[in-house]
């Protein structure tokens, strides 16, 4: 049994326990019940997840993955595809946005490259590299079966040896420009949906070529047939590495009971692609925020989740997800700090 196989089969719900106790405290404390909404939820979940009636979650990280795409010669996006590799970096040592904002909630940042198109190690970033890049996926699939599979157990492994390191609260983070391609690709397969339904603009693609955006696309899914019920299948057509390994994150921590906090729309695909080997693993998600590209819809409603937060981002990275580890701690803070009746003499 290879590591995806042994970790998909080994996600168990939530324990029902440990949710109805934290439930009972919450409609303990001074307020009236349900009055603290998501908070509540958060709370309920996480309870549920560790196990516990108390837990720590303080020691939080992104693990953000990078790889670049067969598909850019297709025109799909603005930018020089070069940014990949001379912006990745940033990421380790905190200058970017997911970098900048992990440092003020303080959590670590931990940069790995699943595929970026480049020769050298780049400074603090891990090289977990499966070759410079997918191929173009609207000539053929964007990578082997045996690829799709590598960059799910990269993403199973990076998350564990965190997971082993301490870290009790994960989230996703990317780069990759035109990644926003194979991401609509896969909601569009998964939602059986037109593309031109979950196409947007990406990274600042002028909206006249959206269009354009949505028929490679479209090419593509005709092209190479993937089968909507085989998440391995349809990362192999019209996937990539980084989708394929923040998805193999989400089974990595569901799989040891640790929360995963999902960005934006390039991390609710690689989502979808989790939730299709493994359902019960939607359980351990915490959705950050709702991303301006047209397709989180689509996928937050497959998946049935609701974000945290509506900020109208959409910069990816995973500066959604270290956005949300702050109303992760102060959930928990206020769970565990907030008096009860019973603690507090109202005049009653």
């Amino acid at each position: 049994m290879n590591l995806l196989e042994n970790i998909s089969k080994n996600i168990y719900s939530l324990d029902e326990k440990y949710i109805n106790k934290a439930k009972e405290r919450l409609d303990k404390l001074i307020k009236p019940v349900g009055s603290l909404g998501k908070i509540e939820d958060i709370c309920m979940q996480l309870a549920g997840i560790y196990g516990s009636e108390k837990f720590d979650t303080s020691k939080k990280a992104i693990i953000a993955f990078a790889g670049d795409h067969g598909v850019y010669e297709e025109g799909v996006a603005p930018d020089p595809q070069n940014i990949t590799y001379l912006q990745f970096p940033n990421f380790a040592k905190g200058l970017c946005g997911v970098g900048t904002l992990s440092k003020f909630v303080g959590a670590d940042v931990v940069a790995v490259d699943v595929g970026i198109n480049c020769d050298h190690k780049l400074d603090g970033v891990l090289d977990y590299k499966i070759r410079k890049g997918t191929s173009n996926m609207a000539k053929g699939p964007a990578m082997s079966r045996e690829e799709a599979i590598k960059c799910l157990e990269i993403g199973i492994e990076v998350a564990e040896d965190c997971i082993e390191k301490g870290y009790k609260v994960i989230g996703i983070g990317e780069m990759g420009i035109c990644n926003t391609t194979p991401s609509s690709a896969i909601i569009s397969v998964i939602g059986d949906c037109d593309p031109l339904e979950v196409t947007g603009i990406g990274a600042g693609l002028k909206k006249e070529r959206v269009a354009h955006k949505a028929s490679v696309i479209r090419k593509s899914i005709e092209l190479n047939n993937p089968n909507p019920n085989d998440a391995i299948d349809i990362l192999s057509k019209v996937g990539g590495f980084e989708i394929g390994a923040m998805a193999g994150v989400v089974l990595g921590c569901s799989a040891n009971r640790i929360p995963v906090v999902l960005d934006g729309f390039i991390s609710y695909a690689a989502a979808l692609l989790a939730y299709k080997i493994n359902p019960k693993c939607r359980e351990y998600m915490i959705a950050s925020h709702l991303s301006a590209e047209p397709g989180t819809q689509k996928s937050l409603e497959i998946i049935n989740l609701s974000p945290v937060l509506n900020m109208d981002m959409r910069l990816g990275e995973g500066s959604g997800a270290a956005l949300a580890f702050n109303i992760i701690e102060a959930s928990n803070y206020t769970y565990q700090n907030m008096a009860t009746y019973d603690e507090v003499d109202l005049g009653k």
